[in-house]
């Protein structure tokens, strides 16, 4: 995805920092990551109170199998639902839940500072 376009999905929340990450992107927002582009494909962060929203979207759990892990990682991205994608408000909707999720989650490394 065009980084016009991933700021166009995130206009509800206001400016969006996209930086990239390995062979794709990260979007940030006041600071916080939000979402992922791997692959083409728009991830949106989720936890414990919204994976099971995503979940009864549609929506697909980002698994990732690396070359030096054995078992794959269930990562805390989540597809964005298709309807999403038709409906600016909806996709308003979850974008909000991915923001929320990262305002939840606990500092990483690039938030201690």
């Amino acid at each position: 995805m065009e980084n016009e376009a991933l700021e166009e999905v995130f206009q509800s929340l206001g400016r969006v920092t996209i930086r990239r990450m390995f062979s794709g992107k990260g979007i940030y927002h006041d600071g916080l990551i939000l979402a992922l582009v791997v692959d083409g494909e728009l991830l949106l962060k989720a936890d414990e109170v919204s994976a099971p929203l995503f979940e009864e979207a549609g929506a697909r759990r980002w698994v990732y199998s690396g070359k030096a892990r054995k078992n794959p990682v269930r990562m805390p991205y989540w597809s964005v639902p298709d309807a999403a994608y038709d409906d600016p408000e909806e996709m308003a909707t979850w974008v909000r839940l991915a923001y929320e999720a990262a305002l939840r989650a606990p500092p990483g490394r690039s938030q201690r500072k």
